[in-house]
């Protein structure tokens, strides 16, 4: 087989070093991988790694159409320069503007869609988003979806057909490196939140539920509470498992700066800023949180699962195919957008044995081994991307 030239296109370096080294190191071993991304870290490891890193100016957010125009003129360049024989796609705008040159110029692509996210919520913007993406996608060779839902409803608005589509399990999880850890013996069952503290990720619902738990916890406390046997009772949670601390680890939008603060002085919540290195984080939880809104399939979930802890999660795609059925489920879902259900969840597995919690996260993690293994989900994107 003669070496080939991959150009891969994403829109942030540090999630691509996160995720996808793996399927990196697979393909250098089939000849020059070129790598087009803005820096905001991990660039020199990639380059460690053997590949040849372009700086790329991607507004990931924003919708300019000055700014758009100019990463497609960027694009299209870039194809005519490097002439790469195969070229794969991460996030919408790549996705798009990269596509749309490849289909122009007739080079073989791929692409990854890791999740629908905002594109798709809002009804004028998910018009636009869906002619895009049917103009780009057309001549591809397959995109990649993290869930099956995604998928579908690229098919529900013509985008593509199933035929054009190839379902992985996600990234999947690195399971040499999110080993099995032994169960916590905490003093208080502590919630992990990791990731960005925003509103799309649940934070709304996750504060109001810690805020409810604690107001029972001060219940308990007080000199004269309610007895057990009164309806009144505020909660079934034995005294002894009632304490309780969320951990959040990550940025946080500045709307959220006030509330993580009060949360911290109220002894509700410790929060750890971002941590390179999570795997000190889900070992010391007892149970980790992510009531989302959207996701493509949530790698927190995956890691937590792995490392043996149990989950609460969104009913939703890209979270819920995280949490393995019964008998031996390894977490819990909730209602979407709805503090309510996640508390009743929180207080569930706060009323949960250690030993309970314990068999769940070991059921998480075979779920893990079967189903969400990186080796596997390497070797499936492989066969597609080169067949």
């Amino acid at each position: 087989m003669k070496a080939l030239k991959i150009l891969i296109c994403t829109n942030h370096s540090y999630m691509y070093w996160q995720f996808r080294r793996e399927l990196t190191q697979e393909l250098l071993k089939r000849g020059e991988v070129i790598l087009s991304t803005p820096f905001v870290g991990h660039e020199d490891d990639l380059k460690k790694l053997g590949c040849r890193v372009l700086e790329t100016d991607i507004d990931r957010r924003g919708i300019n159409p000055f700014t758009d125009f100019k990463l497609f003129r960027f694009y299209w360049k870039l194809l005519k320069a490097e002439k790469p024989d195969l070229v794969i796609t991460y996030s919408i705008k790549p996705n798009i503007y990269m596509g749309l040159s490849c289909r122009l110029q007739k080079v073989p692509y791929c692409a990854n869609v890791q999740g629908l996210g905002t594109a798709f919520q809002k009804q004028g913007l998910a018009q636009a988003a869906t002619v895009l993406y049917r103009t780009a996608l057309k001549k591809a060779k397959t995109t990649f979806f993290e869930n099956e839902e995604n998928a579908r409803e690229f098919q529900r608005r013509h985008i593509q057909n199933a035929e054009s589509q190839t379902i992985l399990s996600g990234a999947g999880v690195n399971l040499e490196y999110y080993t099995c850890q032994p169960y916590p013996h905490n003093d208080k069952i502590h919630f992990l939140y990791l990731g960005r503290i925003m509103k799309e990720k649940g934070i709304d619902e996750l504060f109001y539920a810690a805020r409810k738990l604690n107001r029972e916890k001060k219940a308990r406390q007080a000199p004269f509470p309610v007895p057990a046997s009164d309806p009144r009772a505020a909660t079934e949670i034995p005294p002894d498992n009632f304490d309780f601390m969320i951990d959040l680890a990550g940025f946080y939008e500045d709307e959220y700066k006030e509330q993580v603060e009060r949360l911290e002085q109220e002894g509700i919540a410790k929060f750890h800023g971002f941590q390179e290195d999570p795997r000190p984080c889900y070992s010391m939880a007892d149970c980790v949180v992510l009531p989302s809104y959207h996701e493509g399939m949530s790698n927190v979930l995956l890691e937590a699962a792995a490392t043996g802890r149990p989950i609460i999660t969104s009913d939703i795609p890209g979270c819920r195919e995280a949490v393995c059925g019964k008998p031996e489920k390894n977490g819990l879902l909730v209602s979407v957008r709805d503090g309510e259900t996640l508390y009743e969840a929180m207080k569930s597995m706060m009323n949960a044995s250690r030993q309970e919690r314990e068999q769940m996260g070991r059921a998480g993690r075979t779920y893990m081994e079967e189903q969400f293994d990186k080796k596997l989900v390497v070797k499936e994107t492989l066969k597609n991307l080169l067949s």
